[in-house]
């Protein structure tokens, strides 16, 4: 018995280690998604507000393109000289980046050198993370005994769960303390900021680590690869399983996970009108009550296997992402849900005279009388529908009996331009007003409990899902090249399909018209998961790890 206490301190000190850690550095990602609204105001304001905001959702998703090279700089070097060094460098790049941004200029001082500062850094997070979930997700796996591994990895994805909350804690408590006003012109660099304290604490724990004993004992023997990626990529029967981990699980990982905690955020915030502070709150909510269930899912997973429990976590939100996000309409904005059915708007255009409505560079005019009528909707976050004009037809907006006719500002100097626009956009919102459009969500009509309910179900499909998965990813690739292999489609998966959900998503519904359009973005994905991993994911639980 003396022995397993020691193994049980042992352990848990390698969990804790490893998800503390990671904890960390998915504080310092999501606070980022966490304050796009003030990001896209504080290095965008060159953009119009549509363009800030979509800005600033891409480049929340930059930082996740950047994952999947530093998935293949750290997978390399985790195979070679260690997991432990190379988890313990990646969370120093990620606090020091982190640290940097809370003392970057506005572009109010400092013009487009600002975003530009932004951006590399930005890069810099994504490029630390790639090596980040791996390291730890296979440090755990490979001290775990076989039996109890889906339990012990689900801590690695819990913390996850404990980045968002913490990131949505500081957020919350910071505008609290400095108001709202004072929050949006210096207060969000607050949580960047304190994010060096917990740096410190991740460095000191790792530090206290040893090398994992499935690559001890494989360096001793002199198994160690010594050439990472020509085995990973470059030999068909390790090629073939890394294709499969993406198609199976990470395409739903990446789409699920990021629409439950992410574009719900957007769509709320942009679309419903919500408040943020009662978006934190309600995140913060769901976020805790999500902590539990990866651990739960991770037993689950123990006793009757990884691919059932996943199936069933994306196969739910497949099945539930429309009929949740239009309950969450009805419970956090029932005044939009009853004039969108009572009075639906329609813009009368001509195609031609139309241009989609974002553009994150911020070099598109968007000055015809269609693309303004659009933008001014799309900054409202109301739905619409198209109807064709004849050709060369000044574009008019209808709702409720009322029609506005749109103006264009073609050839018109910035100064004339931006009064055109202010002028259209007036009348579009009195029209809007009129036909019982609410300009924000009404928190006496607000069903709390609902909205809860529905994050809640989003909760248990991602949780399902992502509770397996580590250890699943972990018992599906060899010894010699894990560390390799399994990072590099995780973080494509989370950073290409699900870092940019935001993004399309918004996109989507700003150049389609219905705020439900961007839905698609996820379930496209989704649905390629659960077809490959209903038919082609073999079953990995209890696999030995050598």
């Amino acid at each position: 018995m003396a022995g397993e206490g020691q193994q049980g301190a042992s352990m848990r000190t390698v969990v804790a280690a490893s998800s503390a850690g990671t904890a960390f550095e998915w504080y310092d990602f999501f606070i980022f998604g966490s304050l796009a609204q003030v990001i896209s105001k504080t290095f965008f304001t060159g953009l119009p507000d549509a363009a800030g905001y979509i800005a600033a959702l891409a480049l929340f998703g930059v930082g996740f393109a950047f994952r999947p090279l530093g998935a293949l700089v750290f997978g390399k070097i985790g195979d070679q000289a260690g997991r432990k060094g190379a988890f313990l460098a990646t969370v120093l790049l990620m606090g020091g980046a982190t640290f940097a941004i809370a003392f970057l200029p506005t572009y109010q001082q400092a013009g487009i050198i600002s975003p530009i500062l932004l951006i590399i850094l930005r890069c810099v997070q994504g490029f630390a993370l790639g090596g980040e979930y791996g390291g730890a997700a296979i440090y755990v796996a490979e001290h775990s005994p076989p039996d109890q591994r889906g339990r012990s990895t689900s801590w690695v994805q819990t913390s996850a769960a404990f980045g968002l909350f913490g990131a949505l804690m500081v957020i919350l408590i910071t505008r609290a303390a400095v108001g709202l006003e004072a929050f949006d012109a210096w207060g969000w660099r607050i949580p960047f900021a304190v994010s060096i304290g917990l740096l410190g604490v991740s460095v000191w724990m790792r530090m206290k680590l040893t090398e994992s004993p499935a690559f001890a004992a494989m360096k001793e023997e002199g198994q160690a690869s010594k050439a990472p990626y020509a085995e990973a990529f470059g030999q068909w029967k390790n090629l073939k399983l890394v294709i499969l981990a993406f198609l199976s699980m990470m395409c739903a990982q990446g789409a699920v996970w990021y629409t439950s905690f992410f574009y719900v955020q957007t769509f709320m915030e942009k679309f419903l009108k919500v408040d943020p502070v009662t978006i934190n709150e309600l995140m913060m909510t769901a976020t805790a009550i999500s902590a539990v269930f990866y651990v739960v899912f991770g037993w689950l997973s123990d006793k009757v296997g990884r691919k059932p429990v996943m199936l069933g976590g994306m196969t739910l939100a497949l099945l539930f992402y429309f009929p949740g996000f239009h309950l969450l309409e009805k419970a956090a904005n029932p005044a939009l849900a009853e004039a969108s059915a009572k009075a639906p708007v329609v813009v009368l255009a001509d195609p031609a005279d139309c241009s989609l409505q974002f553009d994150p560079v911020g070099k598109a005019a968007f000055v015809t009388s269609c693309d303004i009528v659009k933008g001014a909707l799309a900054n409202a976050g109301v739905s619409y529908t198209n109807e064709k004009a004849p050709a060369g037809a000044t574009a008019v907006m209808k709702v409720g009996g009322v029609e506005v006719v749109s103006q264009s500002a073609k050839g018109l100097a910035k100064v004339q331009t931006k009064a055109v626009k202010t002028g259209v956009e007036k009348q579009i919102k009195a029209a809007l007003a009129k036909a019982g459009y609410p300009a924000k969500a009404d928190p006496a009509r607000m069903n709390k409990p609902l909205i809860l309910g529905v994050l809640c179900v989003f909760v248990i499909a991602a949780t399902a899902l992502f509770g397996p998965l580590a250890a699943c990813l972990v018992e599906l690739f060899p010894t010699r090249v894990r560390y390799t292999a399994l990072s590099l489609p995780y973080h494509i998966g989370t950073g290409w399909v699900g870092g940019f959900v935001p993004f399309f998503a918004f996109a989507i519904v700003t150049a389609v018209g219905d705020i439900y359009a961007g839905l698609w973005y996820p379930v496209v994905f989704t649905v390629i998961s659960v077809l490959v991993t209903a038919f082609l994911l073999p079953e990995t639980k209890g696999r030995p790890l050598n």
